[in-house]
């Protein structure tokens, strides 16, 4: 544990001169204290770190003291940067090898190497399922990837689904392709519309990218400026939270006892139940809350809350009421009575 986290700061340092101790022990979660020691022991080790007072002052190592991957390519660099799944390697408690190996590798690289593979966190999220499955590549991707990479605004075809019983339909647009995103074996543009309109331009849209059906990059046009406050990853993460909300079309009016209340959230979707906690009541002498809960349908909602059992009571709407009922009744003529062949049970002795 302390060998990976001096091997960190010594990265840290070579990347970032002049780094405090403060600073540090903010970057390796230890108080600066130990960061002291650790430095301490860094010397003693051989590594050439150095202490400077004043204004500028903080942690340096010797002019010279490090190692470059000299011959790597940036297009190498780029893959590397690629090749991670944060949120896998958070879920496995792997985060801090990960940032400690891409800490390694960028301070081997010479500065225009590193900035190569750099760019590529800005241009590519990866979301990465909940269970890993072969995802589909749609045929339009790679092109749409360099375009990406150029920031080449380009001209995109794409199909509508089917809504309200009213046909697909099919829309062209002039769109600056700022990221891709691979989700759930899906992938999905990020861009920001370029077209001329009044209120159009600059709008942000997320595209599937297996509904693109055809795909023109304008290579008389000059690259577009990205916009530099753009962050992919966190872009995505409220575009998801967006439509997650959108789906949830149905309230169901609840009434339940506090070990319903808690399990409530693993059941239901997560955008959901955070509204409903967020106003429900205050227990009632029988230490019952009542809900507001948004839910997809009377469908998903059924099968959702049937796994709490008689710890939920629905209020309304009457017709989801009414199939709990029936649901209830259903289950008490099953098991009020023994399995049909079943032996009698023995009397006890």
């Amino acid at each position: 544990m302390r060998a990976a986290r001096l091997i960190r700061m010594a990265f840290l340092i070579q990347l970032n001169p002049g780094l405090t101790a403060a600073a540090l022990a903010r970057e390796v979660d230890v108080s600066e204290r130990t960061v002291i020691r650790d430095i301490q022991a860094l010397q003693e080790a051989g590594i050439p770190v150095r202490s400077e007072r004043g204004r500028f002052g903080g942690y340096y190592l010797q002019a010279g003291y490090r190692t470059r991957l000299a011959t790597l390519h940036p297009t190498e660099a780029e893959t590397l940067f690629l090749s991670g799944l944060p949120t896998a390697l958070q879920d496995l408690g792997l985060a801090d090898a990960a940032d400690t190996a891409r800490l390694k590798l960028t301070a081997t690289l010479l500065p225009a190497v590193r900035a190569a593979a750099e760019s590529s966190t800005r241009r590519f999220h990866l979301d990465a399922p909940a269970w890993f499955r072969e995802p589909t590549t749609p045929h339009l991707l790679p092109e749409l990837a360099r375009a990406v990479w150029a920031d080449r605004t380009v001209e995109l075809t794409y199909a509508r689904p089917a809504r309200d019983h009213a046909p697909p339909t099919a829309v062209s647009r002039l769109v600056e392709p700022y990221g891709l995103v691979l989700k759930a074996g899906v992938w999905y543009l990020v861009g920001r519309l370029h077209e001329e309109r009044p209120g159009r331009a600059g709008a942000w849209r997320t595209y599937r990218v297996d509904r693109v059906t055809a795909l023109t990059t304008l290579p008389e046009a000059e690259p577009f400026t990205r916009d530099a406050a753009f962050d992919l990853a966190t872009h995505w993460a409220a575009h998801a939270a967006r439509f997650a909300r959108t789906l949830l079309r149905t309230t169901v009016s609840l009434r339940l006892t506090e070990a319903g209340l808690r399990r409530l959230p693993a059941v239901v979707d997560e955008a959901g139940a955070e509204e409903a906690l967020a106003g429900a009541s205050q227990p009632d002498a029988h230490g019952l809350v009542t809900l507001d809960l948004p839910t997809e349908s009377p469908d998903v909602a059924l099968d959702q809350l049937s796994r709490l059992g008689a710890d939920v009571e629905v209020l309304a709407p009457a017709g989801l009421r009414a199939r709990f009922r029936e649901r209830a009744l259903a289950l008490a003529a099953l098991y009020g009575a023994e399995p049909s062949g079943a032996a009698a049970p023995e009397p006890q002795r």
